[in-house]
């Protein structure tokens, strides 16, 4: 028998967990999630919402007569969710590397003999991806050199946190000194960007795409020039995990399965998600479609775990956590290799796959496999329920005039990085152009750098779109 609530956290309220009597042992099953963080997505909702854990709960042995209560906590942070795990509110959490060791540090200073383990891997940036800058629309700031001396916030203790400070120490500075550091959660930051109260604002998935995606900043950094691994997993109470090992496996085995419908069906799902969480479906997809920004992985690669011990040595320095954490003892592994057992997957095999999710299909323009994806082009078409592939971002950009020319209503155009490969919204980033071939860049001073030691001429979006808006063929739509 299964009992589930599914409550939306806010400031004033807090969840209270029933306790109504049934036959059999009533066993809890509270799962923290962050919605819009969407790189937990094949923790959270796509496991809540398809309801994917109910299928694999123990219903023999010493789970025979059980009663489930399952209840689901969607907040916005992972320091939000530290708190109502370390009350013993919530038994699983997801959350980034550097809140989860934030909160495995606390419950080791309380000495009470539970703890945290991180027991599998949702999403990584093995580079950095994910993180990044923003600074308003209309901004004159071009690069993070023009933000010396001003004011930029950042959610506290979080990935973005990090990646923040490395920033700010690349180019030499005191962060103390040479910026005002504020903090502020995804949602504030966005309004303050919109207000033009902030000159910029770090911040981790999907922020970084979501907030230029609905028209209000721009990216200025991404986390991909850290070069450094950032990551989201899943973490569960010691003591929850020692008693009901099986259900933590069950749950385990619903986010594989839900890994394996993200790489089957982005688009369905990035709709989907939007229905569930308001983000907006081609934000989803940038992310989770093929060769997305981040890379959904559940085995502990050896980025992961290096990310993770750099976490917790780097929260030590920044004096954030309350006890040293020891990585390798805040890791177990144990849990998510039986869940892909008893799933039919080769954890071995997985482990040593960096093979990003491949674009399925052949080229629209061409026919033929895209053999280099970061020349590759994405066209999302209002009303089709695939994303069009192309070869390259000459080849996409001739498509999106000619589609116009017929009345179709495009959704979102990709195109990548041509130096990192990171995928992009097509029209917030600047191009190359030489002798009709084009290179996309995040950054002006990148596709500076390009056509000087390539040659060409660096043109916004807006002289792209109309150089081939003007080549596309006129056709009479009724």
């Amino acid at each position: 028998m299964l009992r589930s609530t599914f409550t939306i956290f806010s400031a004033l309220g807090f969840v209270l967990f029933g306790n109504l009597a049934h036959a059999g042992e009533k066993i809890r099953i509270a799962i923290g999630t962050q919605d819009t963080t969407i790189n937990c997505a094949a923790g959270g909702p796509v496991v809540r919402e398809l309801h994917l854990l109910e299928k694999y709960l123990p219903h023999d042995g010493k789970y025979k007569d059980a009663e489930y209560d399952l209840h689901w906590l969607n907040l916005p942070t992972g320091a939000q969710l530290n708190t109502e795990v370390l009350a013993n509110r919530l038994d699983l959490v997801q959350m980034a590397d550097f809140p989860a060791t934030v909160g495995h540090s606390s419950f080791l200073a309380g000495r009470s003999g539970a703890k945290t383990l991180y027991i599998a891997s949702l999403s990584s940036g093995l580079h950095g991806a994910g993180n990044a800058l923003l600074v308003p629309k209309d901004s004159p700031i071009q690069s993070i050199r023009d933000l010396k001396g001003k004011r930029i916030s950042v959610p506290a203790a979080s990935t973005a946190h990090a990646f923040l400070l490395r920033a700010i120490a690349s180019q030499g500075w005191d962060p103390n000194r040479d910026v005002t550091v504020i903090v502020q959660t995804p949602e504030v930051g966005g309004s303050a960007l919109k207000a033009n109260q902030i000159d910029a604002h770090a911040d981790f998935v999907p922020f970084g795409e979501l907030f230029p995606f609905r028209g209000f900043a721009r990216k200025i950094l991404d986390g991909e020039s850290t070069g450094l691994t950032t990551t989201h997993g899943i973490q569960v109470r010691s003591d929850y995990a020692a008693k009901y090992p099986e259900v933590v496996v069950a749950y385990l085995r619903a986010t594989i399965e839900a890994d394996k419908l993200l790489r089957e069906n982005p688009e369905e799902l990035a709709e989907k998600y939007e229905k569930w969480t308001g983000i907006e479906a081609e934000v989803f997809y940038a992310f989770h479609g093929p060769y997305g920004i981040q890379t959904r992985d559940f085995t502990f690669k050896p980025e992961v775990v290096s990310a993770l011990r750099n976490a917790a040595q780097t929260l030590k320095v920044l004096k954030k956590t309350a006890v040293d954490v020891n990585a390798d003892q805040f890791i177990d592994d144990h849990f998510i290799r039986e869940a892909a057992k008893e799933s039919g997957i080769d954890y071995e095999a997985r482990l040593k796959d960096y093979a990003p999710v491949p674009f399925s299909g052949n080229a629209v323009d061409n026919g033929l496999p895209v053999t280099e994806p970061k020349l590759a082009g994405q066209i999302w078409v209002r009303g089709e329920s695939k994303v069009r592939l192309y070869s390259s971002p000459e080849a996409t950009f001739r498509a999106a005039a000619e589609l116009k020319t017929d009345g179709k209503q495009l959704r979102v155009i990709f195109v990548h990085d041509r130096e990192s490969g990171v995928k992009l919204f097509a029209d917030k980033v600047w191009y190359v152009e030489n002798a009709g071939k084009l290179s996309a860049f995040l950054l002006k001073d990148a596709a500076d750098k390009w056509a000087a030691a390539n040659g060409g001429s660096v043109i916004a979006y807006e002289g792209v779109k109309h150089l081939f808006e003007a080549k596309a063929p006129q056709v009479s739509v009724r």
